[in-house]
């Protein structure tokens, strides 16, 4: 039987719906054109992951408090504002199958409603004094700022080294999540050890996340995204670095040429994704993205038994065997 979000949210379900009220509170503003913005932001929003993530690690050390809420707002206000700005850095018009903010407002406004969010979710740590989850939060902006820069800066060459491919993912999707982990902790847990140990948890998750949004990317899933995107838009998934590092010199340097220069052709992403699956590329990317999983399940088999830790558990599965 497939796992279900709202199964899921079970242990924490009252405490979403306070949550939901005061993300709401904590977005709106006296000046009509970005109340009217980011009431369209709240009614498109996720699958909210992230602060589940948060009021789950909270749960898990004991009651969910002010700091834990403190800590979910925190947590999604700087995850919608990096969402923002993604569109605009991307040109992308649609999010969530919603028109995009800068598809609908332009790009100026889009990226002065993304400084907006940041700068509420400052004010909101401070104001609470919740320094620590401030640090943690802050920690994650900046590695999510150098993964992407560094990914930018690799994507010219293609033909990076996993190395290189685990250190931008673990910067650039993973910190967020590690961010979410450690910071509900810190509204609850009572040693830092803890805090880290919840830091370490959403670090192996976030890199599980990646790996899996890599496989939808080379499978026939219908994953919300056209198959193939990250090749046309010459993003490096680990199954093609691990295609490309077992293959010849000729075939890899005729892949790289698909995909640096004729990756607008459907005819030749098909042929770039055929080469990955006879490969073996795919079942590799999945045996990684169950070791990761393994190792933050290691993480959670160290914390007391609870009805959080199971919810946490079962909502590591959930988003590595997802369909969309």
């Amino acid at each position: 039987m497939r796992m279900s979000l709202d199964t899921i949210k079970q242990p924490i379900a009252a405490e979403l719906d306070v949550f939901e009220q005061r993300f709401r509170d904590s977005m709106r503003s006296h000046v009509p054109l970005l109340d009217k913005i980011t009431w369209y932001i709240v009614q498109r929003k996720g699958k909210q992951v992230r602060p589940m993530l948060v009021l789950l690690s909270a749960r898990i050390f004991g009651p969910i408090n002010e700091a834990s809420y403190t800590a979910a707002s925190l947590v999604e206000l700087l995850h919608t504002a990096t969402l923002v700005h993604d569109d605009v850095v991307d040109d992308a018009n649609e999010r969530r199958g919603f028109f995009s903010i800068n598809a609908l407002w332009k790009n100026k406004i889009a990226v002065l409603v993304g400084d907006y969010l940041l700068s509420q979710g400052l004010i909101l740590s401070i104001r609470q004094q919740q320094f620590r989850q401030l640090e943690i939060v802050s920690r994650a902006v900046k590695e999510m700022a150098e993964g992407e820069l560094l990914q930018m800066e690799k994507a010219r060459r293609l033909d990076i080294k996993e190395s290189i491919y685990y250190d931008i993912i673990r910067q650039k999707t993973a910190s967020l999540i590690a961010a979410a982990c450690a910071a509900g902790a810190t509204s609850t847990a009572t040693s830092e050890e803890d805090i880290q140990k919840m830091w370490a948890f959403g670090e192996k998750t976030g890199i599980a996340f990646q790996i899996r949004d890599d496989l939808f990317d080379l499978g026939t899933d219908d994953v919300g995204k056209p198959l193939g995107i990250d090749n046309k838009e010459k993003k490096m998934t680990l199954p093609l670095i691990y295609a490309l590092n077992n293959s010849d010199r000729s075939t890899r340097k005729h892949i790289i040429n698909l995909v640096r220069n004729e990756s607008h052709k459907n005819d030749k992403v098909a042929e770039v994704i055929a080469f990955v699956n006879q490969s073996g590329g795919i079942g590799y990317a999945r045996e990684a993205m169950y070791q990761y999983r393994q190792e933050a399940f290691d993480i959670l088999d160290t914390l007391p038994e609870s009805a959080a830790r199971e919810a946490m558990r079962d909502l590591l599965v959930f988003v590595t065997e997802r369909k969309k």
